[in-house]
């Protein structure tokens, strides 16, 4: 006999709790193998393709591309054994399309919780594999009897979130509720169902196994006269009317993650800037120089890693300003190691890729990580470890056309660095005037670790490493 599995949501680990289902990659009623990819869903930090643990045929797929589930939340259910192809690939077949949830296989209803089967091996970002998730043990139907024609059907196992409904019409007429459990699972339908006041243990569900699908709960609102349905909720009473132009855009995913991330740093940490115009004339020469050396087919050194190697230079003058603070215990932590963010604007939103260990990189090494870290941003592959752990962010907003800003600090860091674009400007060059490359550069920092003189001491140090890279060598 098959056995039905069910496979949830995993912990993708750095604390996320949910993620948006972005592309299936198998079928109802088709057949996987233990640790095959099975869906791409989309973290606040990366996407991933989540691997299957069973081996099996899909029997039902819980959510629609688009849709975002919480972390435990039921993925597909997979029903193993030697038996388990044929039935369930006729349900699937019949299930009308590739979203819908089918049935389980026939022979399922006699597989109990402890059945044997294959499990996974394998290990995403972020959790290892532990015990096989637990599964719902499945309530066999209950017989009906003709004259309870309003009683509701008992629970099966094949329901889903995206049944397809067939015609069946519905008695909404009030009932004396039946006990057990409701069949129904979609929070949507629960939600309509209460804000309208069906009470769902007297519907007759048109889903597969008796699911109460919403089709179920509208057509039972209209046939009471739809009073409520005509009547807002307490809930959409107390929400301001809607202009007819407005757009709403959810906040949630790598945005929502983003916005709280800032909102925490504005709220948390008492933030000053510090800026000053300098000179990258001669900064610029010696890059083109240092790429001339390496020959044409040499790996060019880009700009940002001269940038973030004159950082960690002066961050091993100015530790101060490589720490956060643990609020709880009221304490400064200084870290010894200094891994660099790097503010990267892409399709998704903005993600800050991390460079880890970049005091110990040459300007080659920092050129060649921050060109494979931006190259993965593009294409959305970074992995959650690449996008977290920074001690200090650099942010180079001038690739926007602008000169200044005051950046928001990237909690828990204690400091952050931005550039603003390079223009050739009059700048009093030995004491003449000449046309110069001029940027600003603008320090925003945690003024509990440190206070004015130290800020201004690190930017002085990077100002003077841009106007005159030689300045490095001192500390080479």
């Amino acid at each position: 006999m098959a056995e039905v599995k069910e496979f949830t949501l995993p912990d993708l680990g750095e604390g996320l709790t949910e993620a948006e289902v972005v592309r299936w990659l198998v079928e109802v009623g088709e057949v996987v193998a233990v640790d095959q990819p099975v869906v791409e869903v989309e973290t606040a930090k990366a996407m991933v393709e989540v691997p299957c643990p069973y081996g099996g045929v899909v029997t039902a797929r819980y959510g629609a591309e688009g849709e975002e589930l919480a972390v435990g939340a039921p993925l597909l259910t997979v029903a193993v054994g030697a038996d388990a192809s044929a039935p369930a690939a006729a349900e699937g077949s019949g299930s009308g399309g590739a979203d819908g949830v089918a049935a389980e296989a026939d022979g399922a209803d006699a597989a109990e919780d402890g059945g044997a089967g294959e499990t996974s091996g394998a290990v995403l970002v972020g959790y290892g594999t532990g015990a096989p998730p637990a599964r719902r043990r499945r309530v066999r139907p209950t017989p009906v009897p003709a004259a309870a024609a309003g009683q509701v059907n008992g629970v099966a196992s094949g329901y889903g979130r995206h049944a397809v409904t067939p015609e069946v019409p519905v008695r909404a007429e009030a009932a004396e509720p039946a006990p057990g459990p409701v069949p129904v699972i979609s929070p949507l339908v629960r939600r309509l169902a209460r804000q309208n006041g069906v009470e769902l243990r007297t519907l007759t569900g048109s889903g597969p196994d008796g699911l109460i699908l919403r089709a179920d709960v509208e057509r039972a609102i209209g046939a009471a006269g739809a009073p409520a349905a005509a009547e807002p909720s307490a809930a959409a009473a107390s929400a301001p009317a809607a202009d007819a132009g407005e757009v709403r855009i959810p906040l949630r995913g790598l945005r929502g993650v983003v916005a709280d991330k800032m909102s925490r740093s504005r709220r948390e940490i008492p933030e000053a800037t510090c800026w000053v115009d300098v000179d990258a004339t001669e900064l610029l020469a010696a890059r083109r120089a240092m790429n001339a050396a390496g020959g044409p087919d040499a790996p060019k050194i880009s700009l940002l890693a001269l940038l973030a190697r004159i950082c960690t230079a002066a961050l091993a003058r100015y530790p101060e300003l490589n720490a956060r603070v643990d609020t709880e215990a009221r304490e400064i932590v200084r870290l010894e190691r200094v891994h660099v963010g790097f503010a990267a604007q892409t399709d998704r939103g903005l993600v800050v890729p991390v460079v880890r260990d970049a005091h110990a990189r040459s300007a080659e090494s920092l050129s060649e990580e921050l060109g494979r870290l931006t190259g993965a941003a593009r294409d959305g592959s970074l992995t959650p470890g690449e996008l977290t752990g920074s001690t200090f962010t650099l942010n180079n907003y001038g690739v926007f056309g602008v000169d200044g800003s005051t950046p928001i600090i990237n909690h828990p860091e204690a400091a952050m660095l931005g550039v603003g674009r390079i223009v050739p400007k009059p700048w009093v060059y030995e004491g003449e005037l000449a046309v110069r490359q001029v940027t600003q550069l603008s320090l925003t920092f945690d003024h509990r670790v440190c206070d004015g003189g130290v800020a201004g001491g690190f930017l002085r140090y990077v100002a003077d490493c841009v106007e005159q890279p030689a300045v490095l060598l001192r500390g080479v």
